[in-house]
């Protein structure tokens, strides 16, 4: 099957928002008035974003998904993608499967394959996406401020767990494996929320590298500082609901440095001012995505955690650095 075919075969369908799909040289995107274009690019390479016995069917869900998590932390509601995939070779069963993955989540957030690329090499997939927000209206990183809440959407957690188990650092009894795994492998991008928080959210971005890493960024870019409950953080990890009455496999150190540090959550962490706790209630119920308030922001700079006592932790959490050794 040469490379025309392939695409042919797995990758080509009927556009509607597009002036051009694929098939030619460049798509044509056009935002509707009133709207600004929202782009987003993630690469995942084998090896060091997944295994190399992942399910090509989880693969290709999750290789939009991280895409579709970052329209989700601006706001933005998905339009179209482009697909760039690298394959050691032509394997019609894992092409199917990843592609079926990967298109079901397109259709299920009405977000189409307009062009991309493919050749052979080592396997390295990059998806750009592209979305629209209203013109002003997207969610940015700069707009903390001091007495701010702040928020995390769904769980954290249980996709570091995964990988500790799988990289034989720790046990797990098959079922829990099972379900961090999933969180792992399949996450959830949290689009209606994010489109549900403009207007509310005063600053946002989605959780990948890790909670306090990511925080930092919105730190940064707004200039202020934050304070985290970490136990209320802890609690976010989903796995843990699944013993029953035991939490040997739980440890406090583990618990926090899978939640805090852990990545590839693909949550959405997000500040608001207090008073607008209810709003945040409403978007969260309709976007039917439970949300957590797990600590504040201050203004004076840095990064202060504390348990549920108020005591101030010493421990160093670090997030994952694609360069850090």
């Amino acid at each position: 099957m040469g490379e025309f075919d392939l695409i042919a075969r797995y990758f080509t369908r009927p556009v509607h928002r597009a002036a051009l799909g694929v098939g030619d040289d460049c798509a044509l995107l056009k935002p509707a008035p009133g709207m600004q274009l929202a782009v987003s690019s993630d690469m995942l390479v084998e090896g060091r974003h997944f295994f190399a016995d992942v399910d090509p069917e989880r693969l290709g869900h999750k290789a939009l998904a991280v895409n579709l998590s970052d329209l989700a932390a601006c706001g933005a509601r998905p339009l179209a993608f482009t697909l760039a995939l690298a394959l050691p070779r032509v394997d019609e069963a894992w092409l199917e499967a990843f592609s079926r993955g990967l298109l079901a989540l397109a259709d299920a957030h009405d977000c189409e394959l307009v062009g991309g690329d493919t050749t052979q090499g080592p396997l390295n997939i990059c998806i750009t996406v592209f979305g629209e927000v209203p013109t002003g209206q997207a969610l940015l990183r700069s707009g903390a401020q001091p007495g701010d809440d702040i928020y995390v959407s769904g769980t954290l957690g249980d996709a570091r767990l995964a990988l500790e188990a799988l990289q034989g650092h720790i046990a797990l009894p098959p079922d829990v494996l099972a379900a961090a795994r999933l969180r792992l492998e399949e996450p959830t991008p949290r689009v209606t929320l994010g489109q549900a928080l403009r207007g509310v959210a005063s600053s946002a971005l989605d959780v990948s590298d890790g909670l306090l890493g990511d925080l930092g960024h919105i730190l940064r870019a707004s200039g202020t500082g934050a304070e985290i409950d970490v136990d209320e953080t802890s609690k976010l990890i989903a796995s843990r609901a699944l013993f029953t009455g035991s939490t040997a496999y739980f440890d406090v150190e583990l618990l926090r440095q899978c939640t805090l540090a852990g990545g590839d959550d693909y949550e959405l962490a997000f500040t608001a001012p207090p008073a607008l706790r209810d709003a945040v209630a409403r978007a969260a119920a309709a976007a039917t995505t439970p949300v957590a308030r797990i600590g504040r922001i201050s203004a004076e700079p840095g990064l202060r955690l504390a348990d549920a006592q108020g005591h101030p932790l010493a421990g160093r959490y670090a997030s994952f650095d694609h360069f850090g050794g």
